[in-house]
């Protein structure tokens, strides 16, 4: 049982850093004058929600992941966004 929570949790964590960054990816403004403020911010979600993600994928059962593969594209796709 716990090995199913713990499966849970990583996936739930992995949920949550992939909607922050979506958050911070809706809050860049590139006519804003806090774009710089606001494009780090985006960086750091991004290299957050890669981390969790793969930590939680070593753990994941077969439909969590792939779920977990579809976060990743779409982190792929936001990181050349952001180049």
């Amino acid at each position: 049982m716990p090995y199913n929570k713990n499966k849970q949790q990583a996936f739930q964590a992995a949920q949550q850093a992939y909607v922050q960054l979506e958050e911070a990816f809706q809050q860049l403004d590139e006519e804003s004058p806090d774009y710089g403020h606001q494009s780090k911010e985006a960086h750091e979600e991004l290299n957050e929600a890669e981390q969790i993600i793969q930590k939680a994928y070593i753990v994941a059962s077969e439909h969590q992941k792939r779920q977990l593969d579809s976060y990743s594209q779409e982190l792929a796709q936001r990181k050349s966004d952001l180049i």
